[in-house]
């Protein structure tokens, strides 16, 4: 068996900016763009407060499962009861969620503009958020301690601690995993920060008797002052740049990061109406376009939204008992009914920033770092179709409308 070292974390589309405040969305929604858009893309779900990290972990691994093994760098040694696996639909809805989308318009009757208006303005105030001794002598040796070892559903599970880079390289050599040139050097990067190492490989027994054919995400959960989230194990082995989504679930408010630049993708972009049919190879080429414009080094804003509502909604928000299973720990069920008045929103006092990266080793030399800020104004990557009024009336307000829609589709 040689399974492939595969890096994940350590905690640590025009777009509109609208307050809380601002007033409901009029269209309809359309469609939306999801991970399946890019090649090697990779989810995490990171859900902190005060000091508290929770992480989902997915990846799009395509092979033989007993080739796979994930390792991952973290603050402190994992117990088994801070391991999980989690239903890989949740993550699904919260990209869904929280997805780019594409919404479109039509445009009124000019002649009747200011009374659609008033119905409209009526309208969306209803619209408003409803071992052996011979093996420990060779550790010893090597210099790397199992500090816990244990099977969490279909993974076998093990938390090392290494004395220096070499040995634990070696070590993972020697019990079969498939270490890329160019290693020592990240992981001493690590263990100069004192972190241990989290080591996931498929239990192939278990996964029969659970029945399940894909690898589900899993989750680990510990306390850590550091907000960051560590990539460079991730172009070690990588086939170029590597794609990742970030859904971060906070209580303040919106997460930004500190050493790289966070970008906002255009805003509220109108596009061609024939877009509507190829929005998901529009959306990656902007993204791309976008990527470059930014020196291939930014991380861009997606979603930034109060989960307690949405406007429009790409999909339904999630349920309490979705966002508790991606470790949204701090609701407090007394929440939901306060001095007799009406259920709150399941997602109140969750805040989710969606970011995307599309990274490599010569642009992303360092790894991500993170902080909350007080920041709740709400962002989506929101494109707009705006279909014309094709009546017959001729008012003069119709007059002026025609002549201005061979300037709008110029634009």
């Amino acid at each position: 068996m040689n399974p492939v070292l595969v890096s994940f974390v350590t905690v640590g589309i025009g777009l509109l900016l609208w307050s809380i405040e601002a007033t409901a969305f009029c269209g309809f929604y359309v469609g939306k763009a999801d991970t399946k858009l890019f090649n090697k893309a990779s989810e995490v779900v990171i859900a902190r407060h005060d000091s508290k990290t929770v992480i989902t972990m997915a990846n799009d691994f395509k092979g033989d499962v007993k080739e796979f093994a994930m390792v991952v760098p973290v603050p402190t040694v994992l117990k088994k009861d801070q391991v999980h696996v989690v239903d890989p639909a949740v993550l699904k809805h919260l990209a869904d969620y929280s997805a780019p989308r594409l919404v479109e318009y039509f445009d009124e009757n000019p002649c009747r503009r200011y009374e659609l208006m008033e119905d409209r303005m009526g309208s969306m105030k209803n619209m408003a958020p409803a071992s052996a001794p011979a093996k420990q002598e060779r550790d010893k040796a090597l210099g790397v301690t199992v500090e816990a070892q244990y099977t969490v559903g279909e993974y076998d599970i093990l938390i090392l601690s290494a004395k220096e880079s070499h040995g634990l390289e070696t070590w993972l050599s020697e019990k079969g995993y498939r270490i890329p040139s160019g290693t020592s050097t990240v992981l001493q990067s690590y263990l100069k920060q004192n972190m241990k190492f989290f080591v996931a490989r498929v239990n192939l027994v278990e996964q029969s008797k659970l029945g399940f054919t894909h690898l589900r995400p899993l989750q680990i959960a510990f306390e850590s002052p550091k907000f960051m989230l560590s990539i460079r194990l991730g172009t070690v082995n990588a086939e170029g740049a590597q794609e990742l989504f970030i859904y971060l679930l906070t209580k303040q408010g919106r997460v930004e990061t500190t050493n790289y630049r966070m970008v906002r993708l255009p805003e509220a972009q109108e596009i061609p109406l024939y877009v509507k049919e190829q929005f998901g190879d529009f959306y990656r080429d902007l993204f791309t376009q976008q990527v470059k414009r930014e020196g291939e080094r930014g991380v861009f804003l997606e979603y930034a939204w109060d989960m307690s509502w949405c406007d429009p909604c790409a999909a339904n928000p999630l349920s309490t008992e979705e966002l508790r299973s991606l470790g949204v720990f701090w609701q407090d069920n007394q929440n939901e009914m306060q001095r007799g008045k009406a259920l709150y929103p399941q997602g109140q006092n969750v805040f989710l920033t969606r970011l995307h990266v599309r990274y490599d080793a010569t642009h992303f030399p360092e790894d991500l770092m993170f902080q909350e800020t007080s920041n709740r104004n709400n962002f989506q990557a929101r494109y707009v179709l705006r279909h014309p009024w094709t009546g017959t009336e001729n008012c003069p307000a119709a007059t002026a409308y025609r002549q201005q829609l061979c300037e709008r589709y110029e634009r």
